[in-house]
């Protein structure tokens, strides 16, 4: 042991202590959300390969957060991994969209029923916010920018019910859902955007089975465009 020691005083890198070092499990979240977000934005389509050495590549980072993020994916349905062959992007099943849509549609409910009559300015803004972005990025026709604001509007009240439950039962079925949104937002963007207004003032006029109604239904109006979303050939 004193010989180690010795050789570690003489030969080994010095560490510096008062550097934090990179934390990983922020790491692996990140690369999680750049995955997913690929895939939901349609990026990466149904029945594309990925290899984790190009995506680690494309990230900057090694290929074990990538394979990590992949394992994450394949429990939410997002990637079919076959052991020692390939993993694809899955295709987009109408029974699992719906199946998700079912859970995603209860825990916006619980929100929104905590949220009627007790939303802050501050939260009614962001929501505002939110959806003039929405607005926008119809406008224009992009699509992934329209996802992310529906994201940050919905996102206000599940935020402001602090479950933490609920916020995680999202982010496992939340993605499968988004990406059957896509085809929904490029045919008819603008009743969405109408819902989202409607909402905020049911939230604001504190009526809660209105909005409770109202949020049941933009969740379940998901029908066909998991069926019509495109897939790679």
């Amino acid at each position: 042991m004193q010989s180690t020691s010795k050789a570690c005083a003489i030969y080994c890198m010095p560490i510096p202590r008062t550097v934090p070092g990179v934390d990983r499990s922020l790491l692996r979240d990140d690369v999680f959300r750049r995955l997913r977000d690929a895939i939901v934005d349609g990026t990466f389509l149904p029945g594309e390969q990925l290899r984790d050495g190009e995506l680690a590549e494309w990230l900057g980072v090694s290929r074990t957060p990538v394979r990590e993020a992949l394992l994450r994916l394949g429990a939410s349905g997002l990637v079919v991994a076959k052991p020692g062959r390939s993993t694809t992007v899955s295709t987009i099943d109408p029974k699992a969209v719906r199946d998700a849509k079912d859970v995603v549609a209860a825990m916006h409910v619980l929100a929104v029923r905590e949220m009627a009559g007790n939303a802050t300015e501050a939260q009614i803004e962001r929501m505002t916010d939110a959806n003039r972005r929405f607005a926008e990025a119809l406008l224009s026709g992009d699509l992934a920018a329209a996802l992310d604001a529906d994201e940050d509007f919905h996102r206000v009240p599940v935020t402001a019910l602090g479950n933490a439950a609920i916020a995680s039962v999202l982010d496992q079925f939340g993605p499968v859902v988004r990406r059957a949104e896509r085809g929904r937002f490029a045919a008819d963007g603008r009743a969405s955007l109408e819902r989202h207004e409607q909402l905020i003032t049911l939230l604001v006029a504190g009526d809660v089975e209105g909005a409770s109604d109202l949020t049941f239904e933009t969740w379940h109006s998901l029908s066909d465009e998991a069926e019509q979303a495109p897939q790679r050939s």
